[in-house]
């Protein structure tokens, strides 16, 4: 079995040399690309001049020496430089535009260099009727397979180029375009030879693999390394699954690698000619060879019936069978003649189920002994504990896995604080189990006895499923004969198995319909032993929530329960430190916190804002003769007529006692003074009960407002509380800004003067 070497490690990447040093270092590179290609280039002019065809073989000159010394020089040194060019690493290569450049020049160089050698040549030894011109269809048929892409169509275009000087110069036109024909077709004629090659191999390699994958997860489900429970369609889409297949090939390979020493040394022990493990399909029918070690040329290679010869007996009986001398029939796995003095099958039983049989023979002739049946099962017990050990570092990995997205999910939920973020992560936490197409979660009311959807999450193209606006809000009884109902009453989950078997059953309520649904799991939310709600899932995959994913979408169910009572005590927490218990409004401290916010955005935005300070005229009085209870009643009336008639982007607070404030975000006096009056004209309206008798109450309220009365925090309340002061010691019941105030004090000082 070949082994796979660990992968050498890699060199550590040389410290980059400054900007400068190499861009200059690139610009050499280039340049010398650059230099070699105009040689190149003036040397073609040179034999496209004519200058070859002038030169006499017999009686050569010092020019006629030095011309072709100079295409020689030309041709070696393209090549040398060509030879000596190493190619940048990618690293080198990010952000080097001129040293991607070095490579392309340097083929173009080679390609004209090979094309001016072959037509020095042609031009020495007769011109168009050289018996060279093949030299030069095989010069262009090797540039054209083996240089780059900008190489061959250099040298191609430069012999085009040369057969047209050459009519030119001669005025044969007729041969000139034949020999470009004839070049076009050896160009042609190569490139698709390499390109028709190349993509032949390409996908000989492609389908060679995709067998070899293939065949490992074959043998990676007929050695159980993949979990049955799990499958395919429970595990999460491609992480995963990735992950999985690659546990399941080093698994395979490692099993591999054991059978084939077991095999190895069974056979030197025994002295065998063949030591074979068939392995029997999931069919029953066939028996396929799964591990071989042998001296015999003649064990054939395709799968063997599970009937033929001695294996039939064996699978059958599933027992041991020792044949002395056996017949060629018996032994099924050769394909040729092949002496066989003994054979010896065991059957591979793991929990009472025929896996395979292993199988021996030798030429020696004899029946086995005891000691050697006793050897083969061993080895038989072997093989099984090395499939049994993959599965169960298979299974810790799995498990492994398991658990680290628990804890993430239990992170998440554990991070998650309000009720919306709560169901959020809840969805994305479920995602992590197991693929789906549509979850919703649900709230039940114990006290109203009714199911509410508080979040839908539908897939992007699963929206067939149901409309999701028609079922987020969604509101039911408990009495409707739904698997919602049926779940929160029952406090486990529905339809058994994870599978809608039945359409007919309404999921929610008759109202909402569901399509195209497969696979439905319905959990409850349970905490403290009460059902709260559930969490339903939806897939059109059939089979998408098996055993595995069902009992981790049911512990999450779980933490998603306690994570939503968790949320809603938070709620009523946050909702304790921001409001006032009595009335419901908000309290002093957040006042003062909002109070400022909004100062902050009047002055940037330049708007208008007024404060309201009102104060219930003879609360004191209230307590004393109907006792605090009732004082109590009284001011949870008068805090809900304020609240009402507020908006929603106003501030109506409690301030302390019976004084209570309102912030107009954007009102000036005379709507501080419409809303003030029409405050008090309803709590003077209102009827309170007592033991006593009924009896009313009313309102003082005093208004300040930026920027005409103040800009600044402190100033604003003292004014409007100045206000008030005046509005209670000048008859109650009444509403007066703070410029009334300023303007009637102002005018008692003038009376005293």
């Amino acid at each position: 079995m070949s082994r796979h070497p660990k992968a050498a490690a890699a060199p550590k990447a040389p410290k980059a040399a400054p900007l400068g040093r190499r861009a200059a270092w690139q610009l050499r590179q280039v340049t010398r690309a650059s230099a070699g290609l105009a040689i190149a280039l003036l040397a073609a002019l040179l034999v496209a001049s004519g200058a070859f065809a002038a030169i006499r073989i017999d009686r050569p000159r010092p020019i006629d020496l030095l011309l072709v010394t100079i295409v020689l020089a030309v041709l070696v040194a393209s090549l040398a430089a060509r030879l000596r060019f190493a190619p940048p690493t990618a690293r080198a290569q990010r952000g080097a535009l001129l040293l991607r450049l070095a490579a392309p020049l340097l083929d173009v160089q080679v390609g004209i260099a090979l094309v001016i050698g072959a037509y020095a040549l042609v031009e020495l030894s007769g011109g168009q009727s050289s018996p060279a011109l093949p030299l030069v269809y095989f010069l262009v048929a090797f540039a054209v397979t083996f240089l780059a892409r900008a190489g061959a169509i250099a040298a191609a275009l430069c012999a085009v180029a040369f057969e047209a000087l050459l009519a030119f110069r001669t005025g044969h036109v007729v041969p000139a375009l034949e020999h470009a024909a004839y070049l076009a077709l050896a160009a042609a004629a190569h490139a698709l030879f390499l390109r028709g090659l190349a993509f032949r191999q390409r996908r000989a390699h492609r389908d060679r693999l995709e067998r070899e994958v293939q065949r490992l997860h074959d043998e990676a489900r007929e050695f159980r390394l993949i979990a049955c429970a799990l499958g395919a369609d429970s595990r999460p889409a491609r992480p995963r699954e990735e992950e999985e297949r690659m546990l399941a090939e080093g698994a395979v390979e490692t099993i591999h690698a054991s059978m084939f020493h077991t095999l190895d040394m069974l056979k030197a022990a025994l002295d065998l000619t063949t030591c074979i493990l068939l392995w029997l399909e999931d069919s029953g029918e066939r028996l396929r060879i799964k591990e071989l070690v042998t001296d015999s040329d003649a064990v054939v290679e395709t799968a063997l019936p599970a009937d033929a010869g001695a294996l039939g007996a064996i699978v059958r009986d599933r027992l041991l069978l020792n044949l002395p001398a056996p017949k060629r029939g018996h032994v099924p796995y050769y394909g040729a003649p092949e002496e066989v003095g003994a054979f010896l099958g065991v059957p591979v039983l793991e929990d009472g189920h025929l896996r395979g049989v292993l199988c021996a023979d030798r030429r020696a002739a004899g029946a086995f002994s005891t000691r050697d049946e006793r050897l083969l099962l061993g080895a038989a017990d072997q093989i099984l504990r090395a499939i049994q050990s993959e599965r169960v570092f298979a299974a810790v990995e799995r498990s492994k896995y398991e658990h680290e997205r628990f804890y993430h999910a239990s992170a998440k939920l554990g991070r998650a604080l309000t009720l919306e973020q709560v169901m959020d992560t809840a969805i994305d936490a479920a995602r992590e189990i197991c693929p789906f197409e549509m979850a919703s979660i649900s709230l039940f009311d114990k006290e109203k006895r009714r199911h509410r959807v508080c979040r839908v999450s539908i897939v992007p193209g699963a929206e067939e499923i149901v409309d999701g606006k028609v079922l987020d809000g969604h509101e039911f009884g408990e009495g409707v004969a739904g698997l919602l109902s049926m779940v929160v009453k029952n406090k486990h989950y529905l339809p058994a198995g994870g599978e809608l078997r039945d359409n007919s059953i309404p999921i929610y309520s008759r109202k909402i319909k569901m399509k195209s649904v497969e696979s439905l799991l319905v959990l409850p939310l349970v905490c403290a032993d009460e059902a709260i709600g559930t969490f339903t899932l939806a897939s059109r995959r059939p089979h998408a929530f098996g055993k595995d994913a069902r009992e981790m979408l049911g512990v999450i169910a779980n933490q998603v329960a306690v994570s939503l009572e968790n949320a809603k005590m938070y709620k009523q927490m946050e909702t304790m430190a921001t409001t006032d218990g009595l009335t419901g409004l908000v309290n002093h401290r957040t006042f003062q916190v909002r109070l400022t916010d909004l100062l902050g955005r009047s002055e940037r935005h330049g708007l208008p804002l007024a404060l309201i300070l009102t104060d219930i005229d003879h609360f004191k009085k209230v307590n004393d003769s109907y006792g605090h209870p009732v004082g109590d009643e009284v001011l949870r009336r008068v805090a809900k007529v304020v609240q009402e008639s507020v908006r929603k982007v106003d501030i109506a607070a409690r301030y302390g006692g019976e004084e209570f404030a309102v912030v107009l975000d954007g009102a000036d006096a005379a709507g501080a003074v419409q809303l003030a009056e029409r405050i008090r004209a309803d709590v003077a309206k209102q009827v309170m009960q007592s033991e006593k008798g009924t009896f009313s109450v009313t309102i003082s309220l005093g208004i300040a407002t930026v920027p005409g009365d103040a800009t600044e925090k402190h100033a604003l309340v003292e004014r409007a509380d100045q206000a008030l002061y005046h509005a209670k010691h000048n008859g109650r019941n009444r509403t007066i800004t703070y410029t009334q105030f300023r303007d009637e004090r102002a005018s008692r000082r003038v009376a005293v003067v």
